[in-house]
């Protein structure tokens, strides 16, 4: 079975008229036409919230929302990308990979950083153009921008390096970028679920060679639907910081690097003097993080029994958690609060379902398994307060970034 027909399966012809577009794109930016076909998906975070940069516990997927890529080989040293609703081009010089401090958060700071570490391991790496386009929520938290990160990668693997370097290193390498150059404190997560593709239950406890497990996953009489709030994770950095400090403070306490290296039983037996030296914000939250590994492990084997029920009650018992120990639904001075609405007005109208806050949170999206019967209502329910363009119902794809065709 062609890559084609794994990713798209009954919507090839979409595919066919979403390739003739970009083609004619890129033939309008650079005067030719490319030769090779890239797809990067976004991934959900099926359960595991801000887990992993602590060495936890994930269950993660790859789903059939992706940027998609025509590409084609530079003799210039020159990396430049051309990206639907964008008028300036992303335009790298591949001899100077220096950190820039004006580049922080930005799209050249990703392809630098990873060219930058593709060079210090030894890879290959060279110019290309590129056109993409890309139907995943920017911003939202389905990892947009592990998402580009892993094309980047991905591209320069096929292109250069005869597609020889394994998912798990180009997660790295794109996890690496973005910690040290687009300066956002990630975890490895989002990398790992999208370029592995498919359900995968993954043990960061050696995060240098995480523990992975690919699975199948099938809730029957259920869909998942993503709400996405409207709000950006683009100004956030500091939010998701705040999270990773506060474990910090915990596992620093006992003189460990993060969490997973501290025992349950000592932390909650060292509360009354953690409270008088970290205060209770990183108290609750390393104890979401503890009770959040144990419904991961819970989750996946309820899911490998055929447990749907009891998946689902876990699902749920998260995202209580990480509204009311992790605190990632709320912002300061926000009027808006998106995730919070979306959260609470989602459990009011599902009766049997399950409903979380996704990923990052604080703003971006909330996901949502619903019963089959009950998906047409909720899913209006949910447009009408949010708008149509921003409620999908997506699926699950079996395989991570990739070629399409050459």
């Amino acid at each position: 079975m062609s890559n084609i027909e794994k990713i798209y399966r009954m919507k090839k012809q979409w595919y066919f008229n979403r390739k003739d577009k970009i083609s004619d794109d890129f033939f309008n930016k650079f005067r030719e036409y490319p030769n090779y076909f890239f797809s990067s998906p976004a991934r959900i975070e099926v359960l595991g919230n801000h887990t992993d940069h602590n060495n936890g516990l994930v269950l993660v997927s790859a789903i059939d929302l992706d940027i998609f890529a025509a590409v084609k080989k530079r003799n210039d040293n020159l990396i430049i990308i051309s990206s639907e609703g964008y008028v300036d081009k992303i335009i790298v010089d591949l001899n100077d990979l220096s950190i820039r401090d004006d580049e922080i958060s930005s799209s050249n700071a990703l392809i630098r950083g990873i060219c930058f570490k593709f060079n210090s391991l030894g890879y290959k790496i060279g110019g290309f153009s590129s056109s993409m386009t890309s139907n995943i929520y920017k911003g939202a938290g389905l990892s947009s921008s592990a998402s580009f990160e892993l094309m980047i990668s991905q591209i320069l693997n096929y292109l250069y390096n005869d597609n020889k370097i394994i998912p798990m290193e180009l997660a790295k390498i794109s996890q690496f970028s973005e910690n040290n150059y687009f300066k956002k404190p990630s975890g490895l997560l989002d990398q790992t679920g999208i370029a592995l593709g498919g359900f995968n239950y993954v043990d960061f406890k050696d995060s240098s060679s995480p523990h992975i497990e690919n699975f199948n996953l099938f809730l029957k009489d259920y869909r998942i639907v993503l709400i996405d709030t409207g709000g950006s994770h683009a100004n956030l950095t500091n939010n998701y910081r705040l999270i990773r400090d506060d474990m910090a403070k915990v596992s620093r306490f006992f003189n460990k690097e993060n969490l997973r290296e501290v025992s349950e039983k000592d932390f909650y037996n060292s509360i009354p003097i953690l409270k008088r030296k970290v205060g209770g914000r990183a108290i609750l939250r390393a104890m979401h993080y503890y009770d959040e590994n144990k419904r991961v492990k819970a989750a996946y084997q309820a899911l490998k029994d055929g447990d749907t029920q009891e998946f689902l009650r876990l699902v749920n018992e998260s995202g209580e958690s990480s509204y009311k120990m992790l605190e990632n639904c709320y912002i300061d001075k926000d009027i808006k609060q998106g995730i919070a609405l979306a959260y609470n007005i989602g459990k009011k109208y599902l009766k049997n379902g399950a409903i979380r806050v996704h990923g990052g949170g604080f703003k971006g999206t909330v996901i949502a398994y619903v019963h089959i019967d009950e998906q047409i209502e909720f899913i209006e329910k949910m447009k009408d307060i949010f708008g149509a363009r921003h409620v999908s119902k997506v699926n699950l794809r079996s395989i991570g970034t990739t070629i399409i065709e050459e």
